[in-house]
């Protein structure tokens, strides 16, 4: 299945990991919310975790061009440390539903949550990140 990309920290345009990963390969970006989630600090990126009434988390959709895709989400799997099935996984793939900044439109988009480990060690000892926004933090 062909999904946008939902990102809120070092791959949002101007942080580190765009340019590396996405510059040349998205056919386009916008801004997007997600409800139902927070934010915590991670060691140079952010963790965002579902949390129903929890929150809005502000990032960018990506779109990613059709010729790039197939490489664009094995590469953006191994960023974040993403292996199906293994719960040990740094962050792991699913698909929700985020709102278009541009004219509010709700779109399926994937999206990269803490996986079960590191959400659990956040929601008991992790720092929030207060309002949803990561940008600059980096």
């Amino acid at each position: 299945m062909t999904l946008p990309f939902f990102v809120y920290g070092t791959l949002r345009p101007g942080e580190v990991n765009h340019d590396l990963f996405l510059r040349g390969r998205t056919r386009s970006e916008e801004p997007g919310r997600l409800a139902d989630a927070v934010l915590y600090e991670g060691p140079g990126y952010p963790y965002l975790v579902e949390e129903p009434g929890g929150g809005v988390v502000s990032g960018e959709l990506v779109t990613a061009l059709p010729e790039a895709y197939g490489a664009l989400l094995a590469e953006l799997d191994r960023l974040e440390e993403y292996v199906p099935g293994d719960p040990r996984s740094l962050y792991v793939r699913v698909e929700r539903k985020v709102v278009r900044g541009v004219d509010g439109v709700g779109v399926r988009a994937w999206v990269y949550v803490a996986g079960p480990v590191v959400a659990a060690r956040l929601r008991s000892a992790g720092r929030r990140i207060e309002g949803g926004e990561w940008r600059g933090r980096g």
